[in-house]
């Protein structure tokens, strides 16, 4: 403590932090945790696990915020108090500090790109040539990258340029700048996070070591957390830090003695609960979009927690202060600077919008601009160096505002007599400034002096060393950076991955009930098989389906290694865990529970249809299926984690798709696979399961030959032939021998699929059991050592420009040229109070909005609760009115509400437009800016805003006249440079600015709603945006917008302020007055004095309990409002305005539509859209394009040029059958494109923009070009190559083909935009295309045939089986005339009576049933064929030839039919409740 205190006061000179202020500051904070934050003992172990129940520590305490959960107990909590304690106990103790200095010099960060470098987007046409010649230009690169000459000709830009600086132990480093000035550039690079960047430059040194050393070794002491939360969202708070402690726990002599593990991590654990004020949150589940858990604000707080979890001793904080209360934000920085102190930490962080109270908590303040370092050094100097630059002196602003306002050209102000020409303005003349500053000088002394102490002295280095060896659990290197060793890492997180696994309950109950489904189905289909010859083909394809259903169950790993990247790369970073752990614990934790899984399948599956009934053979099969489902899960985690994406993951699934189910012996036996292609089998997990699954069976079984598998026999009137197998008939089957009617089941497989059952153990289960391992291996060497963790970075993504965008721009900046001086004097104005007179009766023939007596209820588990209490109010044209209140008060429900939004729950209350009922018109006269910023992706900023104008504006509005405005709105919202970017590809402030666009664009009549605007934006955006809707109020625009974190000068902005408390209470309602004079005195009047130089807009929700400090006064400020003079007049200004407003006279108007426009218009402009999104979406487009081609390919390669043989007329039914695999294709790829298009629609449908009608419509119709295309690939490469067209239909009849083929694409495009429709998102979606799929494929008639099917299956599932048309009509089609001619071996052999020939024997078989005699006058062997022509195999399947075209028409009508219930679907179903 006492090195910190130096520290500090070494500081001191330059403008340090006074350790006195700081210390009472530190009390300060401490009394408010103790007095607003700790649950006593007793309370926290009654209290329900789980709840959010609002808890009172005493009769006078009243409701506690929800989030917070916070109480008032007795046991109270000193955080300075327990952390000194702490500090001192380990220092007696003898146990080694971690200070860790940080020195930077000539710092610098490079990307890939030029100056003014713009990315433009891929589109369909340039993925489709870029993908066949990349093999060229990787070829190409590897050449260029072994030429000495070549191999640094990269062209880059510098994003963060060369700075010098050091921050001690101890120190806290505020970084300042503007959107894109590199502020998390320069924290990234900080905590060593150098991926994505080309190059990091420069000498940076942590307790003088370097940043190599510091990567390898000691990984885990910096630390980065970065905006967004992510977390396990089915780990509950409590798993979530036992497990970030169990693998960071110091060893034995890193604690105190006596302390176990156990009781370190409880102790850390309770510390940061209580610290963070989410005791009550401990046994609640993390959650997130789709699992419902704590709150947006506790969550934030477990990323803190968790961070601090790892005690690092260097911590970079970007942003995490998003989305929380200016008092929230305040407490959490105070919290850091008490750890700072007393633990010697050193903490840099970036923070947007930051009060003067946080601003004044740090020792170092950093303002980077385009990357350049303009000033760092004491916060306190900093305003006044730049004034003394030569910047105007604004001490109405903030100083972080200002700092970052004086480096934005469209913000900076000089001092009188001052200008840019005798200013430093540019970044390098900043940058150049700040250098040769006096500042700049101290800083560098101080730099080369702490380096000197660092290189002599070297005790923080050597303390720091010794200190983290000795947190190391015994036996792990001291070179290690990880905490505990691999086998304990494995141990911590198999116990983590089974908690949560077992904790999403969903996903068990879904996994278990599909694939317990699946199997009874497939046992239904296959129901009872018969030990007969019957049965034998039967046997083998239920066993080949068992074992494919099983083995593809395992795709959905591939997507969830991707989804998973996020949390591993944060907390390898974190050095929890090195990432090859993961992927053991993963399949540690499964096995549980796929075991069981898999165990309840097999049993369905094997009993039902009748496999041999004995011990050996059940657990023989369950061990092999389970095998190969280890296997198979190891190969797609293996695919999934060496993938960059999805979409190249699922390319390369596909490719190997086809080869997998091909070459595992089944379709194709071995010794009939093309030479050069059979050795594919032998590298097939499939192949060795699916030979050891048939060799277990059908060794233990001997097939009895009858029925059909006998010639000559009893057909028809012909009865002359012995019943039972003779010696002169013959058995067809695989393995038969002359005269005997039982075929060995092993003599089945040795003939017919080239199986020996010998090979079971000694060849086929053990090469199993090493693909297993194989992939394990891989698994666990591609994450360790090929990790794909680097994510996308804030770059923009542009469209190429027309004749007519390029034309367009250039206007827009000379628009912005001339413009840019208006908006400085207008800047001027507002610094100095100078406000511009409004009349409030100047838009008085516009319509007022007004709400009365306004409560809304929503149902929760045990009843119901209350949102909103009474609450009322109004908006005028030309007023911009505010709606604030603390977290969880219900800002949004009450924006909703009023919005018309919401659709659950119960609104009671009156809500009026010129003192009359809402019209079924009010959505279109009004625009919501939501906070999610909901958007098509791959729409341009002006594309955007466009299609709001032309759907949203009255449809007799010229076209040129939207344009125009939509221009105008481009202008207004400084959003000229980023007109033709991609709106998934904007930033969050000009996406912001876009989503405001796109609800002006439609110029509403009565009011704009607009929710959170200035969320996540810096403080000069959210002055810019708050000014543009000044400047909209100021034309007669009536606003009502929540807003968040407000500086003064932006609160000032607001005519009126409607003010919520928690339960949804109105605080105050009214007029805010110049310098919040008006809601000042309401406030002080009540004993909440506002000091001069507080920010009124924070200062009220400090005073009203919002915070961690308890509300001002002893009476409930919901009380004192309805007791309030202020409220009375409320009231009776709304009864005013209604009664004037029913007293004008206006003109009787038509009723309006529901749309703005016509359906055939609304149906053009949305097409167009979707054309344009699927164009520019190649990586969906060309993976299906991909798909068909590769799986088409694929399939004809075995079967190419086939003949007429038996076999040959088999693989003509399985190229054909191989149809049936697109749906399942096409499905899992269209469901999410579908889903995120409906989110975007539900949005717009609010609005009535379009009607869902359209919506659906539109969605089929842009998928019909890239359906047509597909079809036409698979149709070319599938008919042509297998040489198709040889029966009586010829080559016309292959066109048929193509029909049938196009009709299965829109099939499959209906049936998954149907299955999407139907299903509240894509993890339902995706749990029913398997189902879906395994059923129409396993009832159409040929994987169990027409004859064999139970007459139940047959009587109805299979006439509803929309395959079953498609394949009845693609077989006869193809098989219709085709001669057969047999092979030698597939002829069935016989000896006649003796002295007859083969045709007086077996004429009259054959004339009653099918096929030919080879040799009719010979008197022995007779060779009789089983078909003559393909006529005679498809006729005994209920396909006839005749009915092809009804067959077409039936499966057309499943296409009708899947898209009318589309349209039904997405006109009442759209699963958005809110």
């Amino acid at each position: 403590m006492g090195d910190v205190h130096r520290s500090l006061s070494s500081s001191s000179a330059v403008g340090g932090v006074n350790v006195q202020d700081a210390e009472n500051a530190f009390h300060e904070l401490s009394r408010q945790l103790t007095q607003g934050t700790i649950v006593g003992e007793e309370q926290y172990h009654n209290r329900q696990s789980g709840s959010h129940s609002l808890v009172s520590g005493d009769k006078k305490e009243k409701e506690k915020d929800v989030e917070r959960g916070s109480v008032i107990s007795e046991q109270q909590f000193d955080l300075h108090e327990y952390l000194s304690s702490s500090n001192d106990a380990h220092e007696q103790a003898g146990i080694k500090h971690k200070h860790v200095g940080v020195t930077w010099e000539d710092f610098h960060v490079d990307v890939l790109g030029g100056i003014g470098y713009k990315l433009y987007v891929q589109t369909f046409g340039d993925e489709a040539w870029q993908f066949w010649l990349s093999p060229l230009f990787q070829l190409s690169g590897l050449v260029s990258g072994l030429l000495p000459s070549r191999a640094k000709n990269f062209v880059t830009t510098t994003i963060l340029h060369k700075t010098s600086g050091l921050l001690e132990p101890g120190q806290m480093c505020l970084v300042l700048g503007t959107p894109g000035s590199g502020c998390t550039t320069f924290l990234r690079a900080v905590a060593n996070e150098r991926e994505g960047y080309y190059n990091v430059g420069g000498d940076i040194r942590y307790a003088g070591i370097d940043a190599q050393e510091m990567a390898k070794t000691y990984k885990g002491e910096l630390v980065y957390n970065a905006e967004d939360d992510i977390h396990i969202p089915t780990l509950t708070v409590g798993q979530t830090l036992n497990f970030a402690l169990s693998t960071k726990t110091p060893g034995p002599k890193g604690r105190l003695p006596g302390v176990s593990r156990s009781e370190f991590n409880a102790s850390v654990k309770n510390m940061l609960l209580k610290m963070l004020n989410i005791t009550h949150t401990e046994n609640t589940l993390v959650g997130d979009e789709f699992v419902r858990g704590v709150s947006g604000g506790e969550r934030k707080r477990v990323s803190i927690a968790e961070m601090m979890t790892t005690r690092a001793r260097v911590q970079c904080w970007d942003n995490s202060s998003r989305g929380l209360d200016a008092s929230t934000a305040l407490d959490f920085v105070r919290s850091l600077r008490v750890m700072t102190d007393v633990l010697g930490q050193t903490t840099f962080a970036s923070l947007y919008q930051a009060g003067e109270g946080i601003y004044e908590l740090f020792d170092r303040v950093m303002v980077l601009v385009q990357g350049r370092t303009v000033y760092y050094g004491p916060p306190d100097r900093a305003r006044a160096y730049f004034e003394q630059l030569g910047y105007r002196s604004l001490p109405r602003q903030s100083t972080a505002d200002y700092l970052t306002g004086c480096t934005d050209p469209n913000e900076r102000q000089f001092a009188p007599g001052r200008s840019e020409r005798d200013v430093p303005c540019t970044p390098e003349a900043l940058e150049a400034a700040f250098q040769s500053s006096k500042i700049a000088m101290e800083i560098a002394d101080q730099l080369a002096k702490f380096k000197v102490r660092q290189e002599t002295e070297k005790a923080d280095q050597e303390a720091f060393r010794a200190a983290v060896a000795e947190d190391k659990k015994k036996g792990v290197s001291v070179k290690s950076p990880y905490t505990l060793g691999l086998k304990d890492q494995i141990i911590a997180l198999t116990r983590r991955q089974f908690q949560m696994r077992l904790q999403d309950k969903f996903q068990i109950y879904t996994s278990f009930t599909f694939m317990t489904g699946l199997a009874l189905v497939i046992g239904g289909c296959f129901y009872n098989l018969p030990p007969t010859s019957a049965g034998a083909f039967t046997r083998a394809s239920v066993i080949f389906t068992a074992l494919l259903v099983s083995s593809f169950d395992t795709f959905v790993e591939m997507p969830m290694q991707m989804m998973g990247r996020p949390i591993i790369k944060k907390q390898t970073g974190y050095g929890f865990y090195r990432p090859a752990a993961v992927q053991v614990a993963n399949t540690l934790a499964d096995m549980p529970f796929s075991s069981v899984r898999i165990l309840l399948y097999d049993i369905i599956i094997y009993f039902m249809v009748h496999l041999d009934r004995s011990p050996g053979g059940f657990f023989t099969f369950h061990l092999i299926n389970y095998t190969a489902f280890l296997a198979m899960q190891g190969f797609f985690r293996t695919i999934g984690l060496f993938c960059k994406n999805f979409d190249t993951a699922i390319r390369l699934a596909i490719f190997f798709f086809p080869n997998i189910v091909l070459y595992a012996g089944y379709m194709i036996p071995i010794n009939q696979m093309k030479r050069w292609l059979f050795w594919i089998s032998y590298i097939n997990p499939i192949y060795y399961a699916l030979s050891a699954l048939m060799e277990n069976e059908f060794h233990r079984i001997t097939l009895t030959c009858d029925g059909a598998y006998v010639v000559p026999r009893n057909a028809g009137n012909v009865s002359k032939y012995p019943v039972d197998l003779g010696p002169n008939q013959a058995c067809t089957l695989f393995g038969a021998q002359p005269g005997t009617r039982f075929v060995p089941g092993r003599d089945y497989l040795l003939a017919g699929y080239d199986m020996n059952v010998n090979d079971l153990w000694r060849r086929n289960f053990v090469v199993l059991v090493a693909w297993l391992i194989f992939f394990w291996v891989t698994q666990t060497v591609v994450i360790e050592l090929y990790p794909q963790f680097i994510g996308g970075g804030g770059v923009s993504l542009f469209a190429k420009n027309s004749s007519e965008t390029k034309r367009l721009n250039e206007e827009l900046k000379e628009r912005k040229i001339q413009k840019a001086e208006e908006e400085k004097a207008e800047k001027i104005r507002a610094m100095d109070g100078i406000k511009s007179k409004r009349d409030p009766d100047a838009f008085s023939d516009r319509k007022t909005f007004t709400w009365e007596r306004l409560n809304y209820v929503v149902p929760v588990p045990g009843g119901t609760r209350q949102l909103l209490n009474n609450v009322y109010g109004y908006v005028k044209p030309g007023t911009l009115t505010a709606l604030m209140g603390a977290s969880g008060a219900g800002k949004t429900t009450c924006l909703d509400v009023l919005a018309q939004r919401k659709n659950i729950g119960v609104v009671s209350g009156d809500i009026f437009v010129e003192g009359k009922p809402l019209d079924d018109d009010f959505a279109r006269g009004t625009a919501y800016a939501e906070q999610m910023d909901v958007h098509e992706g791959t729409a341009t900023v002006r594309e955007a805003m466009r299609f709001s104008a032309y759907l949203r504006q009255p449809h007799h509005v010229p076209k040129e006249e939207k344009d125009a405005y939509v221009e105008d709105m481009i202008e207004l919202l400084e959003l000229q440079d980023l007109s033709e970017a991609l709106v998934m590809s904007l930033g969050v402030e000009a996406r912001k600015r876009l989503t405001i666009g796109v609800e002006l664009a439609s110029k509403p009549e009565l009011l704009l709603f607009l929710d959170e605007p200035t969320s996540g934006l810096d403080a000069q955006s959210a002055w810019n945006l708050v000014r543009f809707l000044r400047k909209l109020a100021d034309s007669g625009q009536a606003i009502l917008c929540t807003i968040h974190q407000p500086s003064a000068l932006l609160f000032e902005s607001f005519d009126r302020l409607l003010l919520l408390g928690k339960g949804g209470n109105t605080i105050y309602f009214g007029d805010i007055g110049d310098d919040s004079h008006i809601m000042r005195e309401y406030f002080a009047r009540h004993g909440a004095q506002c000091p001069a130089n507080v920010n009124p807009a924070e200062y009220m929700l400090e005073a009203i309990g919002a915070g961690v400090t308890p509300r001002i006064g002893d009476k409930d400020w919901k009380d004192i409002w309805v007791d309030s003079p202020e409220f009375t007049r409320a009231k009776r200004e709304i009864e005013d305005i209604k009664r004037q407003a029913l007293a004008r006279e206006r003109p009787t108007l038509a009723k309006h539509s529901m749309y703005a426009t016509p359906f055939w218009y609304q149906l053009q402009v949305v097409v167009r859209r979707n054309t344009f999104a699927l164009w520019r979406s190649p990586a969906y487009v060309f993976t299906r394009l991909f798909s068909h081609l590769t799986v088409s390919l694929l399939v004809s390669l075995p079967f190419l040029r086939l003949g007429h043989s038996v076999r040959d007329l088999q693989y003509r039914v399985f190229g054909i059958y191989w149809t049936t695999i697109l749906p399942g294709l096409i499905i899992p790829q269209l469901e999410p494109v579908f889903l995120n298009n409906r989110r975007t629609f539900i949005r717009e449908a609010s609005s009535r923009i379009y009607s869902p009608y359209v919506f659906a419509i539109g969605q089929l119709l842009g998928e019909i070009p890239y359906s047509v295309l597909c079809a036409i690939i698979y149709w070319v490469i599938m008919v042509y190559p297998m040489h198709f067209g040889q029966g009586s239909a010829g080559l016309n009849g292959t066109g048929f083909q193509l029909l049938v083929i196009l009709i299965t694409e829109m099939f499959a495009v209906t049936l998954g935009q149907l299955i999407a429709s139907i299903t509240p998102g894509i993890q339902i979606a995706s749990l029913f295309t398997p189902p879906v799929m395994i059923i129409l494929s396993s009832f159409c008639g040929v994987t169990v045939p027409y004859p064999a099917m139970g007459k139940f299956w047959r009587s109805w599932l299979y006439q509803l089986d929309p395959f079953t048309r498609m394949l009845a009509s693609m077989l006869s089609t193809e098989l219709h005339g085709l001669s057969i001619t047999c092979k030698p071996e597939e002829f069935a052999t016989f000896n006649p009576p003796s002295g007859q020939t083969c045709v007086a024997w077996a004429g009259d078989f054959v004339n009653a049933v099918s096929g030919y005699l080879d040799n009719p006058n010979d008197t022995s062997s007779c060779r009789y064929c089983q078909y003559k022509v393909g006529d005679e195999y498809f006729l005994p399947l209920n396909i006839r030839y005749s009915h092809r075209w009804r067959d077409v028409g039936i499966y057309f009508c499943f296409f009708v039919f899947n898209f009318i219930a589309t349209v039904i679907a997405s006109r009442y179903l759209r699963f958005a409740k809110r």
